[in-house]
């Protein structure tokens, strides 16, 4: 058996973005020939692409694309930051987000289905990216608006993507917006969006924070003191109430009303919500991987 050496490994990682137990077994298999590895990396990826299905893939990026009055945000995602950084990964990505705007598929499903640049489909090049990779990949979610008037579609840092329309307003303004629902993530757009079981909780912790002398004014004194914490509340989990991450001096509501303009639509992915993630040892991986 050759000796394979965790130089050699990394190597070989970096080349072919497949994992590190992988890359160390096609050296193994193949007496530490490098070129000859990458070779037998790509001839028997796709029968380990199945393989894969049940591993946790939280990690990845969010792809864009926008043009003739919609938008499009995909989610693919990948077991490591790692892969998610790899360049053909990010093409995978970014053509598979034209996929989806082009082809109008409204959901996942629809979208594995349509065809993929080059032939065949997004799912056939998923298993085909896996096979070099080494990884599990899909796309998980897909989000997609339409408009006659302003559309932003803003991607922070690649792990957070933000669909935004407006009814007036500019193109300035969208993308503002969509920065600020990046950033601070508000649960809802507008007050009437909160839903009443919320507002009911909220005025049974703001009653609870009270003392017993405030507790002991009249009704109608009380009621304007738990309505004005309940309305901060509102003010701080709303679109619309919250102060402007790119003018805190006013309220996303006083931005809009400054250009005529109303908020449509908001959509926003983050990378990997909702996916329980497996916390791993990437040093360990590697002595893991060197010594097994």
């Amino acid at each position: 058996m050759a000796d394979i050496s965790a130089q050699l490994v990394k190597e070989l990682r970096e080349r072919s973005g497949a994992g590190m137990m992988e890359c160390k077994k096609a050296l193994v298999e193949n007496n530490g020939d490098i070129e000859v590895a990458m070779e037998w990396l790509r001839k028997t990826g796709l029968a380990k692409a199945d393989k894969k299905a049940d591993r946790v893939a939280a990690e990845g990026r969010i792809f864009n694309a926008q043009g003739n009055g919609s938008a499009v945000l995909v989610e693919v995602n990948s077991e490591t930051d790692f892969v998610a950084k790899n360049p053909d990964f990010v093409t995978f990505g970014n053509n598979v987000a034209e996929v989806a705007l082009k082809s109008g598929a409204a959901d996942v499903e629809a979208l594995k289905t349509a065809t993929y640049p080059g032939g065949g489909t997004v799912e056939e090049a998923t298993k085909g990216l896996v096979a070099t990779i080494g990884e599990k990949i899909e796309a998980r979610r897909l989000a997609r608006v339409s408009n006659d008037g302003v559309i932003a579609s803003y991607v922070h840092g690649g792990r957070i993507g933000v669909l935004v329309t407006l009814k007036g307003g500019s193109e300035e303004l969208a993308k503002g917006i969509a920065m600020h629902v990046a950033a601070m993530n508000p649960a809802y757009v507008r007050a009437e969006d909160v839903p009443a079981d919320f507002l009911a909780k909220e005025k049974d912790i703001a009653l609870s924070q009270m003392s017993d002398k405030e507790k002991a004014k009249p009704a109608e004194i009380l009621e304007k003191i738990v309505s004005g914490k309940v309305s901060k509340i509102i003010s701080e989990v709303t679109l619309l109430g919250q102060p402007y991450v790119l003018d805190t001096n006013v309220t996303v509501a006083d931005a809009l009303k400054k250009e005529g303009a109303d908020v449509i639509s908001v959509a926003r992915l983050a990378v990997g919500e909702g996916i329980e993630k497996v916390q791993e040892d990437y040093l360990a991986e590697v002595q893991k991987a060197m010594q097994g």
